[in-house]
């Protein structure tokens, strides 16, 4: 069993946040591949079971997102050695993807939930670069990881979740 988890914070108003490129990548995986959420309230999370593969996005706030992801965890005995996370990472150029296999929560307030929960750094996790340093000076980061993508940005996001969803799995 596999546990993939998109990263973002819960409600329309984060849509298409750089916060919310987690979310957005698993969408992109499910309206690619036909599938469809169902919600589980006691877990607090957006699910869908897909042969082994449990999907996620937790409806907790991204920051303490490691409460959810420990949950179904347990439910469904993953190892985090099986649990891949999709977050966002402003310090990596916009489009990059990023994959290590553990690591440092380097800064993101997500990883440091996950790891928290979880009592480890070992677990996969894909970076989805979101920076953009002109911006970023110009609001701070708090604004910045809650800032809309830009339009050249938005024109982009289908080939990158393109290239993202051949590494899912």
């Amino acid at each position: 069993m596999k546990l993939i988890v998109g990263f973002g914070n819960p409600g329309n108003e984060y849509n298409f946040t750089r916060h919310n490129f987690g979310f957005l990548a698993l969408d992109f995986y499910f309206k690619t591949h036909n599938l469809s959420w169902a919600s589980h309230e006691k877990f607090s999370a957006i699910y869908q079971k897909v042969d082994d593969i449990v999907f996620l996005k937790p409806q907790t706030f991204y920051n303490n997102i490691g409460d959810s992801v420990l949950a179904w965890a347990k439910f469904y005995k993953v190892s985090p050695k099986d649990i891949l996370v999709v977050c966002d990472d402003f310090n990596l150029p916009f489009g990059t993807i990023r994959r290590r296999e553990s690591g440092s929560a380097g800064g993101n307030n997500g990883l440091k939930s996950v790891i928290s929960a979880l009592k480890t750094e070992d677990f996969p996790r894909l970076r989805l670069g979101t920076g953009n340093d002109e911006l970023r000076q110009k609001i701070g980061d708090i604004d910045f990881v809650l800032s809309k993508f830009t339009l050249e940005e938005k024109a982009a996001l289908p080939e990158i979740l393109t290239r993202l969803t051949t590494m899912l799995k």
